[in-house]
């Protein structure tokens, strides 16, 4: 039995198989920081939520999330989530999402990651 579960405390996911990358290809990630503007249910299905997100260029970015089952539309805009911006466009449903929202998958729900404190759309995550 282990240790961790017997004083309450929750399994850590093990990361066995887990490719190991270098400092170069963690670098070629573009994170930002990305503040919701919009967001609403994707017409064509249940578990995408569509967001426009602003990450300091001319236009908010389109990005589809499959978070639908955990938030509602409405709790995300305003806030400040950190965004992967150098991905290849990808089209989900009919819908193209122009990058992609970090989140973790806690014992609850999906949990976007957000930034706290004030931060400029488009920071660069370092």
């Amino acid at each position: 039995m282990n240790d961790a579960n017997d004083k309450g405390e929750e399994e850590r996911p093990k990361d066995e198989g887990t490719p190991r990358i270098g400092i170069d290809q963690f670098a070629a990630v573009e994170l930002k920081t990305g503040r919701v503007v919009e967001a609403g249910p994707h017409p064509d299905a249940d578990r995408l939520l569509v967001m426009q997100v602003d990450v300091g260029e001319e236009t908010p970015r389109q990005i589809l999330a499959g978070i639908r089952a955990d938030w509602e539309p409405e709790d995300l805009v305003g806030k400040t989530l950190v965004i992967c911006t150098n991905l290849k466009p990808a089209r989900l449903r009919g819908l193209e999402s122009q990058g992609m929202m970090l989140a973790v998958k806690g014992t609850e729900k999906v949990w976007p990651l957000t930034v706290e404190g004030e931060t400029a759309p488009g920071t660069r995550v370092t």
